[in-house]
């Protein structure tokens, strides 16, 4: 696997030298894509999402709550995919995205009751929720056509932490913000960016692992990540070996080893993550 990886990172900055893509992905949060993976070419990886209701309703996706009504749990229309709840789109009430959340099946061991919050129990899943717009405005206000083209995908990354929306983790949207917070710096990786990880260290327990993780390009914020320690089966997911660890963190935490197979989702808030090599 270390060598499949090495040599991707060398096709990847050879192709960014080769197209003038070397200084990477604007500030602007132009797309929206999920999954990474070694073949760019194929359709499982860097995978699109609609950033509309009208797009999410064309590519197939159905609604699982109506009127941004969640019992308050959550703020968006959120609509899914096949029955997949490893991809949940949230939209305001104007129709435009608005975040993001992971759903993991209440029957079984993960999460931990010492990671509840920042997973959220509704129905017969924990939700994990990401807002790309401040959470108060999406079912009020929402965003408007003209805002949306002007914007993109969103302006800030907010993390839900508490059974209230208004409860949040905003993110820092430059990375030389980043040391006056918990979060611990990483490894880059292109194809990825500077990864970012919550009071990480080796001697994290892995039942109380924030189940985030952040990536900067170029100095700001373009991706995020979730990082589940259980298997899960979805497609959108994927699952790391221990022998890659050390390309992502700087200390890995000891419990990794006995944990079993995890499971990622690299989320990307640019068009091109091809551009991403930190």
């Amino acid at each position: 696997m270390m060598k499949v990886v090495s040599a991707l990172i060398v096709l990847v900055v050879s192709i960014s030298v080769t197209q003038g893509l070397f200084f990477g992905n604007s500030k602007k949060w132009d797309g929206l894509k999920v999954t990474w993976g070694v073949n760019p070419l194929n359709s499982q990886y860097f995978s699109t999402l609609p950033r509309t209701v009208a797009d999410a309703t064309k590519a197939g996706f159905t609604k699982i709550s109506s009127d941004c009504s969640n019992n308050g749990k959550f703020n968006g229309n959120r609509y899914i995919k096949g029955g997949d709840y490893a991809v949940v789109l949230l939209f305001d009430n104007q129709g435009y995205i608005a975040g993001q959340q992971a759903g993991l099946p209440t029957n079984s061991n993960y999460p931990s009751r010492n990671i509840q919050p920042p997973f959220v129990a509704d129905g017969n899943h924990y939700f994990m929720t990401a807002y790309y717009v401040n959470p108060s405005t999406i079912c009020s206000k929402g965003r408007s056509s003209a805002t949306f083209s002007t914007q993109g995908t969103g302006t800030d990354l907010y993390i839900q932490n508490g059974t209230n929306p208004s409860t949040t983790i905003r993110i820092p949207s430059k990375q030389s913000d980043m040391g006056h917070t918990r979060w611990v710096k990483g490894k880059c990786f292109p194809t990825m960016g500077v990864h970012y990880w919550y009071e990480l260290s080796k001697n994290t327990d892995c039942q109380r692992m924030f189940p985030v993780f952040l990536l900067y390009n170029n100095g700001h914020l373009n991706g995020f990540g979730w990082a589940f320690n259980t298997d899960l089966s979805s497609p959108r997911y994927e699952h790391p070996t221990q022998n890659v660890f050390t390309a992502f963190m700087e200390e890995v935490p000891t419990c990794l080893a006995s944990v079993g197979t995890i499971s990622t989702m690299h989320i990307y808030l640019t068009s091109n993550p091809i551009k991403d090599i930190c």
